[in-house]
């Protein structure tokens, strides 16, 4: 068992480090085999242990910039998240006693992603292996199939080079007749990918007018002049940045130069709110006046009553101030609002720092502007597929990310969420505006390619012509019932491999497990 217990800490360090910053992919499929074996002939109880060893390293590993907020954070929350992926390893030291488990494997690990993207609070879906593939031929599937198909063929690929080692240690001449077919078929695949894409990042770069039906989007970044925790310490200042960039953008805005059809502030981009403090009104009111076109504006809203306060995007119009809203419908829990307040908070008292819970709002993102539809997604949402399909399916022309991600400036996580937007512009086919207070923010076309990226921790304002491509991707319209289904052909493998467990013990009185079979490991 320490053998195990370490193969699995490894490939949960191995797994961690094929996302940003370092971004080493090809590690992903080892890490996952790594699992695997660790988990063939163990116990159930045995699986479970191995898997959460590996699911805690892994988060770990990934999740480091949660230091910012406290290192008890970070260790808690791997913990919690590792405890899935002990789930995973008890299927997974279940399901490879049957025939054909590399593909039982790989619907386990997409199960496993959908509970712990539900559960509790809503989920914590950071780290889905599908996050990992942009810029490799796997991203191509997230049109075709979504987040659930990409993560499925990643765990697919380890499990099955999982299962080449031990046919090699078996059976050397069957094993290179394997390897060759999956070689033609890796290929094959390598191929084929790049043929389902849809657009290119030329097409974003057009004149003001573009080919065809689109708009010329301005992403304001007005930078803070905090970090970390301190970042927001002076609000009215992140405010006044944002006001001054739109304004000196505006003043740009002469001869030949093209007029944009939407500017797109940040979430946070006030935290005072400006329905009750005049002057964030009037200044607000001015810079949009100034540039004279409609806002999006992130903004922090009272509630109904003292204790809340929402998270919203507010269309602001020229002349007639703001309009339509968006509240964001999928807050972060215990860092926008405390479960259990009246407990939690006895025992850390920086969760006072959260002095109000954001209440989370119950329509999509969908707001009509310059007659086109957007689709605003706030922040950590751009990770949840239900958000991001909702606007979607909706009928939302492009995307717009307003985020805040300032706290971590200086770590991994503003790559990490920025590869996520660049595969939500992949599943939907749709451009992907990232508005940030201080970074990432950039221009994505349909493709997932980069247009336009602005440099971190300094104002600065990006243009460009996003084209609509229109129509609904097969990942959007079925990506929810295909991981449903995969769900549920690994709860079926679990439980037929769980009933063949018990039957083998009932019939030979040991707790031994027996080898794999149909596999060609005898």
């Amino acid at each position: 068992m320490p053998a195990r217990l370490l193969c699995a800490a490894v490939a949960g360090l191995a797994a961690g480090l094929a996302f940003e910053p370092l971004r080493l992919v090809a590690l992903l499929p080892l890490a996952v085999a790594a699992l695997a074996l660790s988990c063939r002939g163990a116990t159930p109880r045995g699986g479970f242990l191995v898997g959460s060893v590996f699911g805690t390293a892994f988060m770990l590993t990934l999740l480091p910039w949660l230091q910012v907020i406290g290192t008890d954070a970070w260790i808690l929350l791997s913990l919690v998240e590792g405890l899935f992926y002990g789930l995973l390893g008890l299927g997974t030291a279940l399901v490879v006693r049957l025939p054909w488990w590399p593909v039982w494997s790989g619907c386990l690990w997409v199960l496993v992603e959908l509970l712990r993207g539900s559960v509790p609070f809503g989920g914590f879906p950071w780290g889905r292996l599908a996050f990992a593939t942009v810029d490799t031929p796997v991203q191509q599937l997230f049109p075709l199939t979504g987040a659930a198909g990409a993560t499925f063929a990643v765990a697919l690929l380890g499990s099955t080079l999982a299962w080449a080692v031990t046919v090699v240690r078996r059976a050397p001449v069957r094993a290179a007749a394997g390897v060759l077919v999956a070689c033609l078929v890796a290929t094959a695949g390598a191929w084929l990918a790049p043929l389902t894409g849809t657009t290119t990042a030329a097409a974003a770069t057009t004149g003001a007018n573009g080919e065809g039906p689109g708009l010329r989007v301005t992403a304001v970044q007005g930078d803070v002049p905090g970090e970390g925790m301190d970042a927001f310490a002076e609000r009215r200042a992140v405010l006044d940045n944002h006001v001054r960039t739109t304004e000196r953008y505006a003043e740009g805005l002469t001869g030949t130069a093209p007029r944009p059809d939407l500017v797109v502030w940040p979430e946070n981009s006030t935290d005072i709110d400006p329905f009750q403090d005049p002057t964030v009104y009037d200044d607000i009111q001015g810079a949009v006046d100034a540039v004279g076109v409609p806002v999006l504006v992130g903004a922090m809203v009272s509630g109904d009553e003292p204790e809340d306060v929402l998270n919203q995007g507010i269309v602001w119009e020229p002349g007639n101030g703001p309009t339509q809203r968006y509240s964001k419908t999928h807050p972060v829990p215990f860092g926008e609002y405390i479960p259990f307040r009246d407990v939690v908070a006895r025992f850390f008292s920086r969760l006072d720092q959260v002095p109000r819970d954001m209440v989370p709002g119950d329509t999509p993102g969908l707001l009509e502007v310059a007659g086109s539809t957007v689709g605003d997604v706030i922040c950590f949402e751009v990770a949840y597929d239900d958000v991001v399909r909702d606007v979607a399916a909706g009928g939302a022309d492009l995307l717009v990310v307003q985020t805040n991600n300032a706290t971590y400036m200086g770590t991994g996580q503003i790559e990490q969420q920025f590869a996520i937007s660049r595969l939500r512009a992949l599943e939907t086919n749709r451009s992907v505006v990232v508005a940030a207070t201080n970074g990432v923010s950039g221009i994505v076309a349909p493709d997932g390619e980069v247009v336009e990226r602005a440099p971190v921790r300094r104002p600065a304002t990006l243009s460009a012509w996003v084209p609509f491509p229109g129509g609904t991707t097969p990942g959007v319209r079925w990506g929810l019932l295909l991981e449903l289904l995969t769900s549920l052909v690994a709860a079926g493998s679990v439980s037929v491999a769980l009933g063949l467990h018990y039957r083998h013990r009932r019939t030979t009185g040991s707790t031994r497990e027996p080898v794999a079979a149909g596999t060609g490991e005898g």
